[in-house]
């Protein structure tokens, strides 16, 4: 009898072992895949204001892409892509702490807002751009609105993709905010690599709710284009080590964002969010574009923070502010 349970015991030990060399490997080649991923047409721009990485596609009209949290010039250019194949001349950039452009020395002020506006600049100098529109999505629309305030004459036109914005406490919240213990366990989790690489395995509709704030019942629902573009939002957050500097930074603005003074905001701009956005953008996305002067605003009633089902749409209504003659 103790044999055979020594057996068994050694038998099931074997077994286990065996399962975590194959997850630890599947886990390392996925890595290193994503890892190569972030490197394609990854470029690093000597700048007066250090160095920064970014990627180009297109030609036409110049359009720094600000991406949002978990993001870089990957997440960026995988947005943007498809404005550069239609007359656009997409510069999408790495914020302070995200992949190859590393965080200021010292992490306040020098990681805020109004600095990463003008470490904008310093890339479109470096670049020989005197004048760009600029694209904001969620967590790169507080910068975006700052270059927009603090370098107007740089600015030909400014758009806020589900961005991340002040609103008064007057206005009620379109979304309740993350209970602080779900917050914590979710910045452990994008401290992670191998956490949040397990995650996207078992637990992924938990993910696209918290992480990319979007019901996964649409997801679901979706198109196949639409399920692949957001999966892939999820899936390109890897490697995250190579992200959390920004994400950790992005986490304390989030936390504390204050008004600014929109109402010197002179470029055309469009501002688009959603309803059912679970970071609550929609609020602060209406109350930004009320305060900026002939401000267009496009909101959705139903698609997450990813926007599921309108992507055509935001395409679309970009195009028509940065190139006119375009129409639907």
């Amino acid at each position: 009898m103790r044999l055979r349970i020594k057996a068994l015991s050694g038998g099931i030990a074997t077994v286990l072992l065996i399962a975590i060399l194959l997850v630890w490997w599947r886990f390392d080649y996925d890595m290193k895949l994503a890892t190569a991923r972030t490197l394609q047409g990854s470029l690093l721009a000597a700048t007066r204001c250090g160095p920064i990485e970014y990627q180009e596609a297109g030609t036409g009209v110049p359009l720094l892409m600000v991406h949002g949290s978990g993001g870089g010039h990957d997440q960026g250019m995988a947005f943007a892509r498809s404005l550069a194949e239609r007359g656009i001349r997409v510069i999408a950039m790495s914020r302070f702490g995200y992949l190859r452009t590393p965080m200021p020395p010292n992490l306040s002020p020098d990681a805020s807002p109004a600095a990463q506006a003008d470490a904008h600049v310093c890339l479109l100098d470096a670049l020989g751009i005197r004048q760009a529109a600029v694209l904001g999505g969620s967590a790169g629309g507080p910068s975006a609105m700052q270059l927009a305030i603090r370098h107007p004459d740089r600015v030909s036109a400014l758009v806020l993709l589900v961005p991340l914005a002040y609103k008064p406490g007057a206005v009620a919240d379109s979304s309740p905010p993350l209970p602080s213990l779900v917050e914590t366990m979710l910045m452990r989790l994008i401290g992670s690599d191998f956490l949040f690489w397990a995650g996207t395995h078992v637990a992924r509709n938990a993910l696209i709710r918290l992480v990319l704030a979007t019901p996964p019942d649409l997801v679901a629902a979706a198109s196949v284009q639409e399920r692949a573009r957001v999966n892939a939002m999820l899936d390109n957050i890897l490697p995250v080590s190579a992200r959390v500097a920004g994400l950790r930074s992005d986490s304390v603005l989030g936390k504390g964002i204050p008004r600014y003074a929109l109402e010197a905001i002179r470029a055309p701009t469009l501002v688009i969010s959603v309803q059912d956005d679970g970071y609550g953008t929609y609020a602060s996305a209406q109350y930004t574009a009320n305060q900026i002067a002939r401000a267009k605003f496009v909101g959705f009633g139903e698609g997450g923070h990813t926007w599921v089902g309108h992507d055509d749409q935001v395409q679309l209504e970009i195009l028509k502010l940065l190139v006119p003659a375009v129409q639907p």
